[in-house]
């Protein structure tokens, strides 16, 4: 007799196999490993309840945006309670084994799927069936972990946009303030001069950035319907360009023309002869295609400039509403 051969007859004379459908009840590979399964479920049980109250305190503490150490302790909690119920439950509370299954071929005859199939349903059925509660607490444990993981991943990309692209912060109003929250005054600006301004609550605002200019020391006019807009020859447009999103922050006093620095583009502020058909700030070199939006302005009781209502459309490059370009 060959090696090999003496090997195998040793190895088939320590390990005979157990055909599954034969097993009774009964049999010690069927029971769990714990010597007391009855403390051992209560301990399982114990640990997806803990898992279960991690998990949704992570999510609480991520909702009120809590510190980085209440969240990792949260969440790293609720995993380790889990995997350490659920590896418990498969070590000490499921049937022990080992199970074997003689066969000399790989594809199995009919019989045997048969017997398999029936064993498998049978012992499955004895050894989940009388665990239903963990098998309630695993699914509840589970679903509970896969909703906090993916609430994270929903909440962080913030809320729905609704109607805020079509405005800015500005509102019917608004006091008119510097960068450090100054308010402006009618005599804060000569003729000719220049400054960026913002809603009073949102200064620095990107979306909100205003030039404001005084043309004149009387009130401007830019178009129809527009006879309120200029207060005492002050006019406020927009700073994000209209081509790409830029600051328009250059003004040219002398040919009253704001620049847009980055791409050249040039829109005229200068006023209109009554019945003209252009408007203030029109793009007249550059790629800008359309005019910047302008915020209308009103003077209040204290000489204060605030605005009337938000831009006259929305603000920046190309928006989806609109039906010219």
């Amino acid at each position: 007799m060959r090696a090999g051969d003496e090997g195998q007859a040793a190895l088939e004379g320590h390990e005979q196999g157990a055909h599954l459908a034969t097993l009774p009840p009964d049999d010690p590979r069927l029971q769990p490993f714990a010597k007391h399964p009855g403390r051992a479920e209560k301990v399982v049980v114990a640990c997806f309840l803990a898992a279960l109250a991690c998990f949704m305190a992570f999510g609480a503490a991520y909702w009120v945006n809590a510190r980085e150490e209440v969240l990792g302790g949260t969440i790293g909690a609720g995993l380790f309670f889990f995997g350490f119920g659920f590896t418990a439950w498969g070590k000490y509370l499921m049937a022990r084994g080992p199970f074997m299954e003689e066969r000399h071929v790989l594809h199995s005859d009919d019989a045997a799927r048969d017997a398999f199939d029936a064993a498998l349903v049978e012992r499955g059925a004895a050894a989940i069936g009388r665990r239903s509660l963990l098998t309630r607490l695993l699914a509840a444990a589970g679903g509970v972990a896969g909703v906090v993981a993916a609430f994270p991943l929903i909440r962080s990309l913030g809320p729905l946009p609704k109607g805020s692209l079509f405005h800015t912060q500005w509102r019917k109003g608004s006091l008119v303030v510097t960068i450090d929250g100054r308010p402006v005054t009618v005599d804060d600006l000569e003729i000719g001069g220049v400054l960026t301004v913002f809603p009073a609550g949102a200064e620095g605002s990107a979306i909100s950035q205003t030039l404001l200019v005084r043309l004149a020391d009387t009130p401007i006019v830019t178009g129809p319907g527009k006879e309120t807009w200029g207060p005492q020859g002050y006019v406020a447009y927009s700073k994000v360009c209209t081509h790409a999103g830029c600051p328009v922050g250059l003004f040219e006093h002398q040919v009253e023309k704001l620049l847009c620095p980055c791409h050249q583009s040039l829109f005229d502020i200068a006023p209109r002869p009554t019945g003209t058909t252009y408007y203030a700030a029109e793009p007249v070199f550059g790629p800008a295609p359309r005019p910047l939006p302008q915020l209308a302005l009103r003077v209040d009781a204290k000489g204060r400039l605030r605005a009337q209502h938000d831009y006259d459309q929305p603000i920046g490059p190309g928006f989806w509403e609109r039906t010219t370009t």
